[in-house]
């Protein structure tokens, strides 16, 4: 290209193809050539599928009803018809306390502040968080009764450091022979007077003269007592103990199903909870309940 062509170019861009205008003058000046340059695209950058022209998806769905001879307003207004009703029917609050008792106590805690009128959502909003609170306290009161049932034996976080049950055994078994140690002094006692020979007219000496012999008398009894009784296990006969097929053939013993035990809500689980919820550690319920 030359000055003596005298073209101009402009050029004009729109999205991503370039096109090229070219203005030439109808003026040849002579021993020149001129040669046109064929026109040139580029060539799209995005296929298809993703170029503007593609199908939507709206566009789609109403080639593939119109293709299986469905008219999506008539399906529509066909569904809305059958499945929501001309009238729409909502479950009713139940209240968990009764609305005059509440609406009652309600007016008369307001009276000093001049409270004369209650909405009903008010006196609903009442019941349903007493009911809240119940249930929430109820819920811990379950729990601390389910920790006071839970053996301590079987905690593997617990250790047996001492068991008091047989030290307290122990000392009864020290009790029990010790006052078994001092009847039999009285007793000796007791008899050495009752054997003894002498005539005394002191009245405390006479007493315990009296007691050895009715101590004596007492032990003569209970000695039959006991004979009798041997005499009588010997007319009867050894028992008879059942051979140990027989005892296994009759006696069966059962799975052991599983026990459900129920648990009881004591006093002081509830006291216990009271002390610990922040609206009931300094109120007169507490301390009625303590009394």
């Amino acid at each position: 290209m030359t000055l003596g062509q005298s073209k101009n170019h402009i050029s004009k861009k729109s999205g991503q193809v370039t096109h090229h205008t070219v203005i030439q003058s109808g003026k040849h000046f002579p021993g020149m050539t001129t040669m046109k340059q064929p026109f040139s695209r580029n060539p799209p950058s995005t296929t298809f599928k993703t170029s503007s022209g593609s199908y939507k998806e709206d566009d789609d769905i109403n080639d593939v009803a119109s293709m299986a001879g469905v008219n999506l307003r008539e399906e529509n207004a066909r569904i809305l018809t059958t499945v929501v009703g001309s009238v729409v029917q909502s479950c009713q609050d139940q209240l968990f306390l009764s609305p005059h008792m509440v609406l009652s106590r309600i007016l008369h805690t307001g009276e000093a502040r001049g409270i004369t009128e209650v909405c009903p959502d008010v006196v609903a909003l009442v019941s349903h968080a007493t009911q809240e609170f119940l249930r929430k306290l109820l819920e811990k009161l379950t729990l601390m009764a389910g920790h006071r049932k839970i053996a301590l034996k079987e905690d593997d976080w617990h250790a047996k450091v001492s068991d008091v049950r047989p030290q307290l055994r122990f000392i009864e078994e020290i009790e029990i022979l010790r006052k078994k140690r001092k009847d039999e002094e009285e007793r000796e006692r007791l008899l050495r007077l009752a054997r003894s020979r002498s005539h005394t007219e002191d009245p405390l000496h006479q007493q315990l003269k009296q007691r050895a012999k009715e101590l004596q008398q007492m032990e003569e009894a209970q000695l039959q007592q006991r004979e009798a009784n041997l005499t009588a296990l010997a007319a009867i006969g050894p028992r008879r103990k059942r051979p140990l097929d027989q005892t296994g053939s009759q006696v069966c013993l059962l799975p052991r199903q599983g026990v459900h035990r129920m648990t009881r809500v004591m006093l002081k689980d509830l006291l216990m909870c009271m002390e610990q919820e922040h609206s009931l550690r300094h109120s007169l319920t507490l301390y009625k309940a303590m009394l």
